[in-house]
């Protein structure tokens, strides 16, 4: 092989590495001093999010149930792209949406009470948070002409990452319901 055709080769090989390089998307660098935005509460670093996780998630979640209540697909999207995006976003829409498939809700049909976190872990994930949680969703659910309260028991692998100066749930991992509590009575929550 002679000198030019192991250069032009070598060329050839640069030009597609940092043609790739290019094409690869450009993540953001998140510093540890950022701090992002969460419904209801002051911006957090990522370390004071993995910190206060236990105050986070049921701020975003408090949002995604809000969508879930929405009757229009426009405010359901829009509510949930405020707390979620990409995989989770996809699939907390369809969800919801597919729900409505059958003709749809002519008025809003619940209102969540309380959400609280019960089994928990969080863990970083570079510049995210993995965390595996379950939680109680105590809430008023409306069918036809009368109400009722519920409380459902829920876990799911959640990835918390911030987006665009927020924190959203970017992965959204359903991993159980358990509706065993649903119909019983319970306490309103205290109001301060």
């Amino acid at each position: 092989m002679n000198r030019i055709s192991l250069f032009s080769g070598l060329a050839v090989l640069g030009a597609v590495a940092v043609g790739a390089f290019l094409m690869m998307p450009m993540r953001d660098t998140v510093s540890e001093t950022d701090a992002f935005a969460a419904p209801g509460l002051d911006p957090m670093t990522i370390e004071e999010a993995r910190t206060e996780f236990w105050r986070l998630t049921p701020a975003l979640l408090l949002v995604v149930y809000d969508a879930f209540g929405q009757t229009q697909e426009d405010a359901i999207y829009d509510t949930l792209a405020s707390v979620t995006h990409g995989d989770a976003l996809e699939y907390l829409y369809l969800e919801r949406v597919g729900a409505m498939a059958g003709g749809g809700l002519e008025e809003a049909d619940q209102t969540i009470h309380e959400i609280k976190l019960l089994n928990t872990r969080v863990s970083r994930d570079g510049d995210a948070l993995a965390i595996d949680a379950s939680w109680q969703v105590i809430g008023t659910v409306g069918h036809a002409e009368h109400l009722h309260v519920r409380g459902n028991t829920y876990s799911a692998d959640l990835l918390v990452s911030p987006v665009e100066g927020a924190w959203r749930i970017t992965d959204f991992e359903l991993l159980e319901v358990n509706r065993d509590a649903a119909g019983e009575t319970f306490l309103a929550p205290q109001i301060n």
